[in-house]
Order: structure tokens, then sequence, then C-alpha cells
């Protein structure tokens, strides 16, 4: 029964699904083309809230309340409290981890064994290694992919291309490890056993590995014949052995992420926990640069307790006398994270309420209507998930929607259920950190100080996955046919 002076909920026309779009890419164009790169740093952000006030104008019109419009952001917001936890911990370890010797170690060390005509290669898999043991992409490129990064500098190879081979390396973990939240999420979703969808990966995952090293070493062979010179200075290296006692005492906090991430403790709690037992190592193995870190203390352990609790909130900053290695290791802090976070706010909520009030299913029908054949099913599962992950800004929405939305459909066409999460994963999981607002890209961007849109030429992993995908789709290799059920049961739709 309708409320008494409500007026009728009117469904969105498909000019209200397409005005918030056509919003969204004008003002991140004007941002991008007035701001460049800094434009990340607070344009898009308005700009995404702005979007957001426009969707809400839209619902509105079509007759919800203010109040549900409320309802659905406070949605939004709940859904990324473990990402805001999970950036600040990070933040917080960045610090923690340079103020007590950690990465210092990681890049003394890192720089004597790698060599630029494999580094490339080399970063890729030891990421896709660590992120098949853990199960994280964000833990392996906030810990692991940061030293890589820093030692790229120190060889005078290119960051943005180590920062592409470490996202492959991650990601390639989290789409096939039994411990990644979003393998078994999109298990789940189509309710198939978790192992049976891991199998089914192995189809586009290790050939779009195999070719993301192959490149990856084409590029490290040409860098290392390059004009740059790419030999780490003997300055450098001195200047960290003297800033730093560099022992390999210092990489039990690391350690200790790895044995938490396997028994499956929290991110954010295990981040944490590493961040504040390096703090401690530190006060025992760099009272140096502890000290100098404060500006002196007359009580060791007041002076201690406030250099960890410094780099935890505002990073670590150090003045050695050699500009490479100032530059490298003062970050981190969470503080650092707060833009991200404002970035990560502005797009899930705009992808909530868009989806919240209709504009998205009233984009996608006639997407699935054209969908004739296998190929192009896959291939609207594609702009599905990628779409997803620009207006909505979350990988799980990317994820979760397109298996919601095609599930009833491949059913009816004799699809096997595996297959769509192989292609929601390769479309929606693997693709959110190439763009730079949503949470993923905001993320990598910010822990691997890289801007999104130098890395992403380099994501090698995460532009082959998807294109096999599809093309598979097209050619019917490895798809998975099963009995057709002429009338699936609806999905219900998000509480």
């Amino acid at each position: 029964m309708a409320e008494t002076g409500r007026s009728p909920i009117r469904a969105p026309s498909l000019t209200d699904a397409i005005i918030p779009l056509a919003v969204l890419a004008c003002l991140i164009s004007a941002a991008l083309a007035m701001f460049g790169l800094d434009a990340l740093d607070g344009p898009v952000q308005v700009a995404l809230v702005l979007c957001c006030m426009v969707a809400a104008l839209i619902a509105v019109k079509n007759g919800h309340r203010w109040e549900e419009v409320q309802s659905a952001g406070q949605g939004a917001l709940a859904s990324v409290t473990s990402a805001i936890f999970i950036l600040l911990a990070v933040g917080a370890l960045i610090g923690v981890w340079n103020l007590s010797g950690t990465i210092p170690t990681l890049v003394y060390y890192g720089i004597q064994v790698l060599t630029p005509g494999w580094y490339y290669a080399a970063a890729a898999v030891i990421c896709g290694v660590v992120a098949m043991t853990i199960g994280s992409s964000w833990t392996t490129a906030g810990t692991i992919g940061v030293g890589l990064v820093a030692i790229a500098t120190m060889l005078g190879v290119s960051p943005a291309i180590t920062a592409g081979a470490v996202i492959s390396g991650a990601y390639l973990g989290d789409k096939t490890s039994p411990l990644s939240e979003t393998t078994v999420l999109a298990a789940q979703m189509v309710k198939v056993d978790v192992y049976a969808h891991i199998k089914r990966q192995v189809w586009t995952s290790l050939p779009a590995f195999a070719i993301a090293v192959a490149v990856f070493l084409i590029l490290g062979l040409a860098t290392d014949t390059g004009d740059v010179d790419a030999v780490p200075t003997s300055v450098e290296l001195q200047s960290l052995d003297q800033v730093y006692w560099i022992t390999p005492l210092t990489l039990l906090p690391l350690v200790l992420l790895a044995v938490l991430s396997i028994r499956k403790v929290p991110a954010s709690l295990a981040l944490a926990f590493s961040a504040l037992f390096a703090g401690v190592l530190g006060a025992f193995l760099q009272p140096e640069v502890m000290r100098d870190f404060v500006g002196g203390a007359d009580n060791a352990v007041v002076g201690s307790i406030k250099g960890v609790w410094s780099a935890m909130a505002n990073g670590f900053t150090i003045d050695s006398g050699t500009s490479e290695i100032d530059q490298l290791l003062s970050r981190g802090g969470m503080d650092s994270m707060l833009p991200t976070l404002w970035l990560i706010i502005g797009a899930v909520t705009f992808g909530a309420l868009l989806e919240g009030f209709g504009l998205i299913s009233r984009l996608l029908d006639p997407l699935i209507r054209a969908a004739t054949s296998t190929g192009r099913l896959f291939l609207s599962v594609f702009a599905c998930a990628f779409g997803l992950n620009v207006v909505a800004g979350d990988q799980y929405i990317a994820l979760v929607l397109p298996t919601r939305i095609f599930r009833a459909e491949f059913a009816k066409r004799g699809l096997g259920p595996a297959n769509l999460s192989r292609l929601a994963a390769d479309c929606g999981t693997v693709t959110s950190p190439l763009v730079p607002w949503n949470s993923c890209g905001a993320f990598m961007a910010a822990v691997l100080g890289v801007p999104t849109l130098l890395y992403l030429p380099y994501c090698i992993f995460n532009l082959a996955s998807p294109v096999l995908s599809v093309v598979y789709g097209f050619t019917g290799f490895t798809i998975e046919h099963v009995t057709p059920v002429a009338d699936p049961p609806a999905e219900q739709p998000a509480a």
C-alpha cells in the first residue's frame, strides 16, 4: 500500500541512467585536462562528489525520498569500512618499516642480488608467489611491492614498469589463491566449489601471466642495454649501511606479517601488528635513527614511543645527506592515505546510488538482449564488470553485480556457472587497479608511489586476463557446457 502523500516511484529512463555517467565523464576529463596527474589530489574527488549529487537528484525526481538516498550512502560507507582500516594500517606500516630499517634492508640486499636485465620479471614472479601464499593483492603490494619499487629507483630502472610487474604478480595470487576473499566470493556467487573455480581460472591466469613475464623480460633486456646507468652507486649503498644497522633481524616484521596472513588474521590487524612489532625492534636495532627522527629525547623509552607514534601518524622523514635515500625513505603515515580514502568514499557512494536506484540495470538490460551469441555474452559481462569498476569505483561491486545479473542468462544458455565466476574475476577483480578512482587503483597508486595512469600500460597480466577470457567465449575454448535451465530462479536484490 502506497504511503499517503508520497509520489509514486517511477522506473528510471535511459536518459536518467546516462546523465550521471555523462557528467562523470565530463568532470573527470576536465579534471585530468586542467590538473594532469595532480587531479587525483582533490579535483577528481570533487568530481565524484558532484556526480553523487546528480545521481541523488535523479533518484528524488523519480519519487525516492531523501532518507532513501542517505541510506544508500550509508550502505556504501559500510561496504568500504574494511578497506579504510587496511589503507590506514598500510600507511602506518610503511612509515614504521622505514623507521625500523625493514624497507632499507630489503633495498640494501635487493640491489645487490637483482639486476636490471631480469628485474621486472623477477618482481612479477616474487609478488605472484607471495600473493598466492597469503591471498591478498593489497598486502603484497603494500609490503613487498613497496620494497621492489624502492629497489627499482636505486637500480635506475623504471618505477612505473616495476609497479606494473608488482600489480601483475599480486593479482595472479588474488585470482588463484584459495585464501583470497575475492576468489572465495566469486565462487560463492555462482554456487561452485572454490577449487573448481580456481581450476577454471588457471586456463586464463597462467597464459596471461606467462605473457606478462615474457613482456617484462623483453622490457628488462631493453633496459639493460640502454644508455641509462642502472648500477647502484657505492655512495648510495654506503649511505644506507651508515644510517641503518643492516641485519636480517629487521626483516622479522615481514616474517610476522606472512605468518599472520597465512593464519587468516584480518589484514588490517596483521598489518597493524607488524607495524607495532617493527617499531619495538626499531627501538633496539636503530636507536640513532629513532633519536634523530624525534629530535632527541631525554628518555629513550619515551623517545621511541614518540617516534613510532609519529611514523604511524605522519610518516617517516630522514636527512641522510644523500637525496636519493631521503626521497626513497621519507614517506608513509596514516595521513598520506587520506586523499585516497576521500577518493574511495566518493567513488563507492556514486556506485551505490547508481545501483540502488536502478540506473545500472537500466543500462544493462539492452546489453543482455543484444548478446545473441556466447562470445557477445562474454563481451557483455566484460563491459559490465569493467564499466562498474569505472563508475562504481569498487572491485566488489564489479565482481558481485555481473554474477547476479548474468547468472540466469548463463543457466538458460547451458553455460556452466564456473564460466561466469572466471569471467567475472578476469574482468572485474583484475581490471580494478587500472582505474585511478577505483578503490584498488587508488590504493596501488598511493602505496607504490606511482600514478595509476603511469603504471597502467605495464599491468600486462591485468590487461591480458580479460582479453583471453573474452576470446575463449568467442572460440569456445575451455567453455564448460551444462544442461540448459529454461526458467532459472530470479536473483534476489541485494539487501
